[in-house]
């Protein structure tokens, strides 16, 4: 029987879906599957990229675990791809290759200021607070008033964080340097702007209600918001998750400004519709100093467009959450105006000739761009491995496609990878270090004690 010898680059949700997919599927021949990760551990943006304190997390790592633990996909974390294997050593050990890498640098936004110092991507700040190896131990938490831009779930998660007292997350996974750093932040007013109206905003319910349950946090709404056009009053009759927002921030205008001891809550969280950004003040010394935002109204396309009145307030950061962008890797073909590898269903194509390029596939946002939830990035795995299982004819035929061979690769160029053993290993560490201090678990920041953890070196 033929088998088919797949390498994954990508340890998160997409590649591990497709894995579990294609072991599920329908299919007339064996299949062997490897799954290779830059970062030491797996589960990509789960693990990295969503609040510790995220409600559905739990429920989304189990899950994945439960497919890694079958013990039928092998993994290789730390391993770089374009350095540690390249496209032409996998095409010498394997079938094919799906490519499902993700997209995690912050998207651009072209306003005025938006590069003074205390300005920064929320992509960068999220992989500070869930303790991302890549990235910085420290963040420059200084400012009482803080702005963050967007309108979709990642702007709520990095407003909660900031409003939210640190010792309310030690429930979670955080790491210690992340709560010290929460713990001494003077943050008493997150402002968030969205351009467009409380119906057409880009949240779910599940985490905008979350936010109104903040200790002693007041949730700040504004009346001149809430003069709704018809469209809005439409959306909102027909769509049950539109309503469901609109049920929640109205509760807000109603609620009185307390926290648990009966007096005035110490931290406001405001949410600022129809308010579109147009510049970014700095002080004499170049630093963030205050927004200017333009009131917008909706127009008669679906979209919105400015009225000319300007709006200022004083803030001292400010962190845009206006989308992910994808990056590209070494002999695979990008686009780069979208930030994906252009494809056509998940079967990877050239920039320009949308000629096919054999035993080459894509999912989740490297795919797609960075939009949908975990729902999607199931559906996207199953066409892509659809295509995968029908291209036969045109996999790949490797010189050594042996399970030994990656192996020997690795060792021969002193990569100093990790297993799904490894992992086991430190999983058990981080959550033996939360045990004294009656915690889940310590997240490990640092690489290279990750990898020493996880080789039980």
């Amino acid at each position: 029987m033929t088998k088919l010898r797949l390498a994954i680059v990508g340890a998160g949700p997409a590649g591990i879906y497709a894995a579990d997919i294609l072991l599920k599927a329908e299919r007339k021949f064996d299949v062997s599957i490897d799954l290779f990760d830059h970062l030491p551990a797996p589960y990509g943006l789960v693990r990295y990229g969503v609040a510790p304190d995220h409600p559905r997390i739990k429920g989304i790592i189990n899950a994945l675990r439960d497919v890694l633990d079958r013990g039928d996909i092998r993994i290789f974390g730390n391993v770089r791809f374009g350095i540690d294997v390249t496209l032409a050593d996998l095409k010498k050990h394997y079938n094919a290759v799906i490519f499902a890498t993700g997209a995690i640098k912050d998207a651009d936004l072209d306003v005025p200021g938006i590069d003074a110092e205390g300005s920064y991507g929320a992509a960068d700040f999220v992989s500070w607070y869930d303790g991302h190896p890549d990235f910085p131990r420290e963040w420059p938490l200084d400012a009482a008033s803080v702005a963050v831009l967007g309108n979709g779930n990642v702007a709520l998660d990095v407003a909660r964080v900031l409003a939210k007292h640190a010792d309310d997350l030690l429930s979670t996974e955080i790491p210690a340097n992340v709560y010290e750093g929460l713990k001494a932040s003077p943050v008493t007013d997150v402002h968030v702007f969205g351009r467009r109206g409380p119906a057409q905003v880009k949240f779910t319910p599940l985490e905008l209600r979350e936010l109104g349950e903040l200790r002693d946090v007041d949730m700040v709404v504004y009346d001149e918001d809430f003069d709704y056009d018809e469209a809005s009053k439409a959306a909102i009759a027909s769509n049950k998750q539109v309503m469901v927002i609109d049920r929640v921030l109205q509760s807000w205008r109603q609620r009185p400004s307390v926290n648990n001891a009966g007096g005035e809550a110490s931290r406001r969280l405001h949410l600022h519709f129809w308010a579109r950004p147009v510049e970014i003040k700095k002080d004499a010394d170049g630093r963030v100093a205050a927004i200017v935002t333009e009131r917008t109204r909706p127009n008669n396309s679906g979209g919105v467009e400015g009225t000319g009145e300007l709006r200022e307030i004083a803030i001292g950061q400010v962190y845009r959450a206006v989308g992910y962008f994808g990056s590209p890797l070494p002999d695979v073909p990008f686009d780069k105006r979208h930030g994906v590898i252009p494809n056509h269903e998940g079967q990877v194509v050239e920039k320009g000739s949308n000629e096919r390029v054999p035993g080459v596939y894509a999912t989740g946002w490297i795919k797609r761009g960075p939009v949908g939830l975990i729902g999607h990035t199931k559906s996207d795995a199953m066409e892509t491995i659809r295509h995968l299982i029908n291209d036969q004819a045109s996999w790949w035929t490797p010189e050594d496609p042996s399970d030994e061979a990656i192996i020997s690769l690795l060792a021969e160029r002193q990569v100093a990878w990790t297993d799904l053993d490894g992992w086991h290993r430190l999983d058990q560490h981080e959550v033996a270090l939360g045990a004294p201090h009656e915690r889940e678990r310590v997240k490990v920041v640092d690489r290279d004690e990750m990898v020493r953890v996880s080789r039980g070196e």
